[in-house]
């Protein structure tokens, strides 16, 4: 593996993931400066740099050694993974992190007048498809032999040109499926954005930094569904308002100054937490509720 002194990251340059995955890292406390071109991103808080990409070169990219990781989406890397497999017989591509965005689902869309029941529908047809890798993997486990006809885009009016009888598309609210008069039939694949890197360690600087940048992923992405519970309660009815706490609430409790029959409560409450349960938390006694957004956490 090339010994370098700075990491470096591909990120898609436009797209669905794009943002997301600046956003993530400016909340993991990195910093760039955005060269002329908007291909490359100087690192100014960290040796960390930024190559902005299309989504489909991220892959290649690390497996080449230029890039050291990538935000991409999962669909993408399995697919140039097995790609991988298939012509060198391994592949030196792994997902290090699932980054909780940019989900969707690779699916076969039928006919919508058509039933389907089951891969053996598939047998014999023709389906368009840009992931011809997936695709064929899941017609193989399912011992099933189909023409993968593959497509670079539009893939989902491949039926109404003629040039195939289903498809193999991702989807994510399934309204471009029914503009074009398909239905989705099965999952292959559920996706969402991941970080991407080789299977090789660093042998240099880079790997201290990867490790911190792990370490503060986790963070950021552990509080996501976190929220901080600040609220006041009378003694006397303590017992009653930590009860109507969900159960994964961390709380600490604390005297109220100049007044000994109050007490002041902060709950870190993790996963869902809305209305009904702020609600019910005041009915216990609970008062002065105030629920505030973590940004990061360290354990």
């Amino acid at each position: 593996m090339k010994t370098r002194d700075r990491l470096r990251i591909a990120v898609q340059k436009s797209g669905r993931l794009s943002e997301s995955s600046q956003t993530l890292l400016a909340q993991c406390g990195l910093k760039f400066r955005q060269s002329r071109d908007k291909l490359f991103c100087f690192g100014e808080t960290h040796p960390v740099d930024l190559l902005l990409v299309r989504d489909d070169d991220i892959p290649g990219l690390i497996a080449d050694g230029v890039c050291d990781l990538g935000f991409v989406g999962r669909n993408v890397l399995e697919e140039q993974r097995l790609d991988q497999i298939a012509n060198k017989g391994e592949s030196a591509l792994q997902a290090l992190r699932s980054l909780g965005y940019g989900s969707c689902r690779l699916s076969i869309a039928t006919p919508q007048d058509e039933e389907f029941e089951g891969p053996q529908s598939l047998a014999g047809r023709r389906i368009a498809t840009s992931y011809p890798r997936l695709l064929g993997r899941y017609l193989a486990d399912a011992g099933v032999t189909a023409q993968i006809v593959v497509l670079s885009g539009s893939v989902e009016i491949a039926p109404r040109l003629g040039t195939a009888d289903v498809i193999c598309d991702l989807v994510s609210s399934g309204a471009t499926l029914i503009a074009n008069q398909l239905k989705e039939s099965v999952t292959l694949l559920e996706s969402e954005a991941v970080l991407a890197a080789a299977t090789t360690e660093f042998l240099d600087t880079r790997q201290p930094m990867l490790d911190l940048l792990l370490r503060r992923l986790d963070g950021v992405m552990a509080v996501r569904e976190t929220r901080l519970l600040m609220m006041r309660a009378s003694r006397l009815a303590l017992a009653k308002v930590r009860g109507a706490l969900p159960i994964n609430a961390f709380t600490t409790v604390m005297a109220v100054q100049d007044d000994e029959s109050q007490v002041a409560l902060q709950s870190v409450i993790s996963g869902a937490f809305g209305w009904a349960e702020l609600e019910a938390i005041q009915a216990a006694g609970a008062t002065q509720l105030l629920v505030l957004p973590v940004e990061r956490m360290l354990a």
